[in-house]
């Protein structure tokens, strides 16, 4: 068998994770409606991943740990997960502390190098 090839492009299927915005100041009201946000996104969009926009969140304390933390659950639940977008360096160190790991967006993943970081090899080693 044999097909005619396509003229132009091949037609690739781009998809943008849906976006959550969160601002500041978080209080536990807000958590549960947050939550309920997450879930509607991931089921609205079939999405696999919601992006979490925390530049806006304020400063980083334990009830911003505790929102991100059932957010990260009910992504899971709903079979998914939570990606972190621009996270403050207070708050990253923060979820170290409490031992919470979340995918950050435009880093590079675990065991991969990031984008643009070239290994150079010295004259008379073997490449790895």
């Amino acid at each position: 068998m044999s097909w005619a090839p396509r003229a132009g492009l091949p037609i690739v299927e781009s998809t943008t994770p849906p976006v959550l915005t969160l601002t500041g100041p978080v209080t536990r009201p807000r958590v549960t409606g947050l939550v309920h946000d997450v879930r509607a996104l991931m089921e609205a969009t079939g999405a696999a991943v919601v992006v979490c926009d925390v530049a806006g969140i304020g400063p980083p304390g334990l009830i911003a740990v505790d929102l991100l933390a059932r957010l990260q659950l009910a992504a899971r639940r709903a079979g998914g997960r939570l990606r972190l977008r621009a996270p403050d360096p207070a708050l990253r160190a923060l979820l170290d502390l409490v031992g919470l790991r979340f995918e950050v967006e435009g880093e590079a993943e675990e065991g991969e190098p990031a984008l643009g970081v070239e290994v150079e090899v010295e004259p008379g080693e073997t490449a790895v």
